[in-house]
């Protein structure tokens, strides 16, 4: 999965302590309601949707799903079909991004690449605790058993990959190979971005992916501990079965797609829900995009990392976003009727 772990650098751990445990509300708004809708490009946003919407279980869902090829206008098939749903949990809305990275690499250890991706080993078990991040690199547990997919050569940008949870390595020969999700050692995660705000290296405006990579260069030795204090670690497998030109695989097990995907909280928005996206800031986005991943640090009703792309491009536009604004969810009509409650019905 990507997403997941989509925008950890500034929210993290600690920053989830921060999110309300509050109950959620429910809204039905109208379509005329979302700021832009009659501007968006409905028929990208139904071709998305179509990618992930058979693997939905529920009867609702399934029904939607079959309807959507025999409509001739996309946004008529939201618009009749589904109800727009604001979910609040108390926490104001925090859209991030996240991007597929692109690291150069080789399929053997060399001078220059000398930072391995691993596989999961075997006795790491889902849901056990494993060990940390210091405690692997210090006691080499992994090394020397065949588990190195590639190597890498940068231990920095090897870190973002392990954040974003999966990426692309181009060799020298111009092939590439794609790397996913593997598993991780069961450490809750830290961002190290947080830590340097907490130091006083850097105000939280100023963090970013470029920002702690050229300062971790810059500081070796000190870098290096950096990153140590993130004892999440995270493994890989190989996603040969994706052709180049689609999007990594997220969390639905298909592939994402640039600008049309976002990553959610399933425990408030349902996985292959069309989101409408209103992101405030910089560069405001008024669009409808998919709930088709998760992410570790991606807790909340009002929480959405939004991807960006592959490469250091994407990287660059995703690691800069950290805006507000809101997040509806389109629903189907019947269950966004039974989230109300019984005295507003």
């Amino acid at each position: 999965m990507i997403a997941a772990l989509r925008a950890a650098l500034v929210a993290g751990a600690a920053m989830m302590a921060d999110i309300a445990a509050a109950e959620p509300t429910y809204t039905i708004l109208d379509f005329k309601d979302l700021d832009g809708w009659e501007r968006d490009d409905h028929i990208a946003a139904l071709r998305v949707f179509q990618n992930t919407c058979p693997d939905l279980d529920a009867p609702d869902w399934r029904t939607l799903c079959a309807a959507a090829p025999s409509f001739g206008d996309a946004k008529k098939f939201f618009e009749l079909l589904f109800k727009p749903v604001l979910i609040e949990d108390g926490v104001d809305m925090k859209f991030t991004g996240y991007f597929e990275p692109e690291l150069q690499g080789s399929r053997v250890p060399t001078a220059r690449y000398r930072f391995p991706v691993y596989a999961k080993p075997p006795e790491v078990r889902l849901g056990q605790r494993w060990l940390s991040r210091r405690e692997i690199e210090d006691s080499k547990a992994l090394e020397g058993r065949g588990l190195e997919i590639a190597w890498v050569d940068d231990s920095v940008e090897l870190f973002f990959l392990q954040i974003q949870g999966s990426g692309r390595i181009k060799l020298s020969d111009g092939s590439a190979i794609r790397v996913g999700y593997g598993g991780a050692n069961g450490h809750p995660y830290r961002s190290i971005g947080t830590e340097l705000v907490r130091r006083g290296t850097y105000q939280p405006h100023q963090v970013s992916a470029q920002v702690i990579q050229n300062w971790v260069n810059r500081n070796p030795v000190d870098g290096a501990e950096l990153l140590r204090h993130n004892p999440s670690y995270v493994f890989f497998r190989r996603v040969d079965q994706v052709p180049a030109d689609k999007g990594p695989l997220g969390a639905m097990n298909r592939s994402i797609t640039t600008m049309r995907s976002v990553a959610v909280d399933p425990a408030y928005t349902p996985l292959g829900a069309p989101v409408w996206v209103e992101k405030d800031g910089a560069d405001p986005i008024r669009r409808l995009m998919i709930a088709q991943d998760t992410g570790s640090a991606i807790k909340g009703a009002q929480r959405a990392d939004i991807f960006f792309g592959t490469g250091d491009e994407a990287g660059r536009k995703a690691g800069r976003l950290r805006d507000p604004g809101r997040m509806i969810v389109l629903l189907p009509i019947q269950r966004a009727y039974s989230l109300l409650p019984e005295a507003v019905l």
